[in-house]
């Protein structure tokens, strides 16, 4: 059975960057979304509300957050991409770690 997750983290409240990095995901390298697919991701949606962003994922059985964990560290590709993201992405204020995305809880569901 697939599941679904919900993430959240904020975005540099610049609309400049904000641009930007639209801008980037437009155009997603094929080894990026391939790292995706490895991971067992099946979709992965991405919206912003103002600086505030909420990723969607729907997984397979394989999928655990710690494999894809281990799985980007050990890819050159992911790793820059991620650096790259970095230049935009911020922690949401009370998180804790070292993870900017933040699962978020599951409150209803019809």
């Amino acid at each position: 059975m697939n599941r679904r997750y919900c993430l959240t983290l904020d975005l540099k409240n610049d609309p400049q960057l904000i641009e930007e990095y639209e801008g980037y995901h437009k155009s997603v390298k094929p080894e990026i979304l391939q790292s995706f697919t490895d991971a067992g991701i099946l979709s992965m949606e991405l919206y912003r509300w103002e600086s505030r962003l909420c990723m969607i994922i729907e997984v397979d059985q394989s999928f655990s957050f710690e494999r894809k964990a281990k799985m980007d560290a050990n890819n050159p590709t992911v790793q820059e991409w991620e650096n790259l993201m970095s230049t935009y992405q911020q922690q949401l204020p009370g998180s804790t770690g070292n993870g900017k995305w933040q699962l978020m809880k599951k409150i209803f569901e019809t």
